[in-house]
């Protein structure tokens, strides 16, 4: 602490004088004699006390903050605080620091940015803070002040800041250190800061300052989170050919980089590498793998990670089981996922939300409606309170299996209870009463979502489409359509699919034919069922050329319909057109478009669903479309129509 100034001596030696008889004189002496000593200068404070005897030979005891460190951070956090601060910040500090006579070294500075981690908004109160100290007289940042703001500015990604920041810390030419560029590194790593990171790098090189494990890592991660695979495959085999060996999570960070990449194979192989190297993956290698195996559909390859687990004692956390369990249930195993879910709850792990979403959708798709209520009610009695994605689970399966007043009652119940009701909950229920013809209570669905701010989606109006077209208000379908493009909501393939099957069940070909070339203006590809809803409707109305036009047209277009004509032949025939199926069957093995042989099974098949048994027992035993009939000198393929001509 400061000691307390003693008085100049010229000053004492006016007291000790005799007073001269004048007394004028005298009182202009004493006058004198009561001037203001001049006040000492600001005192450079330490952050640390160091009051250890300094002739003592013991290791020195770890040293306490200053008693002006918790000064400055309550003086920056009450500043920070209040209203008057945005303004008053850097004022307040100088007349805080003149009222004591101190100025902040570098150390103390970068301690407080250091020791800043509690402040309300840090990234800005120690920006302020960083920039008041460089303007203190005679004062220049160190590199610790540098690292630590370039720290704080990068975990708020304000980029530039920091670009201010560095620039300012390059051209200072401070020698790199150690923990310097561990720290740098991260920091521009995380905030993707790839430029700036390998500036950081050669720094080290000239420096002569030996990366270590944690250096390496740190690059690593900083260049696998810009995307840069090939740099850090660099440096990854520098390592493997080097004095630091890659550890856990060098690997970690490299299959990271692979899955993020959308490379699976490549990280696979660099998990089998850890094998060969002696590296024992951990939960983390295992996570990153199965998530990206998710991702891609291979929940079988998942599962073989989880077994691995298992064998190797690895702890398996929750996330994990979701995604086994969600993968087992996508493949339509809900029994594989019940059982792993009560191996989970037999080893102590708690299950989730999620899993148990998972398992009550796959078990009502696979038909057990009653096994996914049950575990429905489980979940509720083991305190896991549903969400909005297990509720519309719940209410879309009900309303598939005709149980639509049960699915009503959890509907108001989310109501009720403030649970968001989305638009899956809306679709399910608007299509579940379309289905039982209670329009006007879907209708009224459909506009109380845009009441409760939900937003109406393709599904939303493709299930009351659905249900005023199956209900012969194809007008009121129409409007509805209008209203998807008026709304900017996209219009889907089955949209279209929808309304041409309901438009040609009501006569209206043409009207159907126009929706199908809108479909194809809007550059929307046709799917297997849009064009068998065409074709039927064309096939029943006598237009089977038609159909068989439009098909041909499709192709230069790069649409290849691969069942098409096998579609257009059941119509045909369960219509009992067997005429014209024959005839579309001779012209399709005439065009080349379908091998013989398979046009004649197709044949069979659609003439035995059709209840035609006599004429595909007469196909079958003849030799139509395999066999030959020789007129005159020329040989000739036995034509369908002879099926119904002999």
């Amino acid at each position: 602490m400061r000691k307390a100034l003693l008085k100049p001596l010229s000053a004492i030696a006016i007291f000790l004088k005799p007073p001269k008889p004048n007394s004028n004189s005298f009182k202009r002496e004493y006058s004198s004699s009561s001037f203001t000593p001049p006040l000492p200068p600001p005192e450079w404070v330490q952050p640390l006390n160091d009051l250890s005897d300094l002739i003592s030979t013991d290791p020195k005891p770890d040293l306490k903050p200053s008693p002006w460190v918790p000064k400055i951070l309550h003086f920056l956090q009450i500043t920070t605080t209040t209203a008057a601060a945005t303004t008053t910040l850097e004022q307040d500090l100088t007349l805080f620091c003149k009222k004591y006579l101190i100025k902040l070294p570098p150390t103390f500075v970068a301690y407080i940015l250091k020791k800043s981690d509690h402040l309300p908004n840090r990234p800005e109160s120690a920006f302020r803070f960083f920039n008041w100290a460089s303007n203190q007289k005679g004062y220049a940042h160190n590199l610790e002040c540098y690292v630590f703001m370039i720290e704080i500015l990068c975990s708020d990604s304000q980029f530039d800041r920091i670009k201010l920041v560095f620039n300012e810390l390059q051209s200072k030419g401070f020698l790199m250190n150690s923990y310097a560029a561990n720290s740098l590194i991260r920091s521009f790593g995380n905030g993707g800061m790839v430029e700036e990171l390998l500036w950081v790098w050669r720094r080290m090189n000239e420096n002569g300052v030996d990366p270590s494990l944690y250096t390496y890592n740190f690059l690593m991660n900083g260049l696998v989170s810009s995307n840069f695979i090939e740099s850090a495959e660099r440096v990854f085999e520098v390592m493997e050919n080097g004095k630091v060996k890659p550890d856990v999570v060098t690997y970690n960070t490299m299959i990271k980089g692979y899955c993020k990449s959308g490379n699976l194979k490549r990280a696979v192989e660099r998990f089998h590498d850890m094998e060969v190297e002696n590296v024992d993956p951990d939960k983390i290698t295992f996570l990153t793998l199965m998530q990206a195996c998710y991702s891609d559909e291979d929940y079988h390859f998942c599962l073989r990670l989880y077994n691995e687990m298992q064998d190797k004692g690895v702890e398996i956390p929750p996330h994990a089981y979701s995604l086994v369990i969600g993968g087992l249930c996508k493949e339509g195993k809900s029994i594989e996922g019940y059982t792993l879910l009560e191996n989970m709850v037999a080893k102590g792990c708690v299950p989730n939300v999620a899993i148990y979403t998972a398992l009550i959708d796959a078990y009502a798709k696979s038909g057990d409606l009653d096994m996914a209520m049950r575990l429905f009610e489980r979940m509720r009695n083991e305190r896991f309170e549903p969400d909005e994605v297990t509720y519309g689970v719940v209410v879309n399966s009900l309303c598939k299996n005709g149980r639509l007043e049960e699915a009503m009652r959890w509907f108001d119940y989310c109501k009720l209870n403030n649970v968001a009701i989305n638009a899956v909950i809306y679709s399910s229920l608007i299509d579940g009463l379309g289905k039982a013809k209670r329009l006007e209570e879907a209708e009224k669905l459909f506009e109380d979502m845009v009441k409760n701010g939900c937003t109406r989606d393709s599904y939303c109006f493709n299930a009351l489409i659905d249900a005023l077209a199956k209900n012969g208000k194809i007008d009121e379908a129409l409007a509805l359509f209008k209203q998807m493009e008026d709304e900017d909501c996209d219009q889907t393939v089955y949209t279209f699919t929808i309304l041409i099957n309901g438009l040609f069940k009501e006569r209206r070909n043409e009207e159907a034919l126009k929706v199908w070339d809108t479909m194809l203006d809007k550059g929307i590809t046709p799917t297997a069922a849009c064009f068998r809803a065409l074709s039927t409707g064309l096939c029943l109305s006598g237009k089977v050329g038609r159909a068989c036009k439009i098909l041909d047209e499709l192709a230069p277009m790069g649409f290849v319909l691969e069942t098409a004509f096998e579609d257009m032949l059941n119509v045909l025939c369960k219509a009992g057109r067997i005429t014209e199926a024959c005839k579309l069957a001779d012209g399709v093995i005439d065009r080349g478009r379908e091998i013989p042989g398979r046009v004649r099974t197709v044949m069979i098949n659609a003439l035995r669903k059709a209840g035609n048994a006599d004429l595909a027992m007469k196909l079958m035993h003849s030799k139509i479309a395999i066999g030959y009939d020789r007129v005159r000198s020329v040989k000739k393929r036995v034509k369908f129509r002879n099926l119904v001509e002999s």
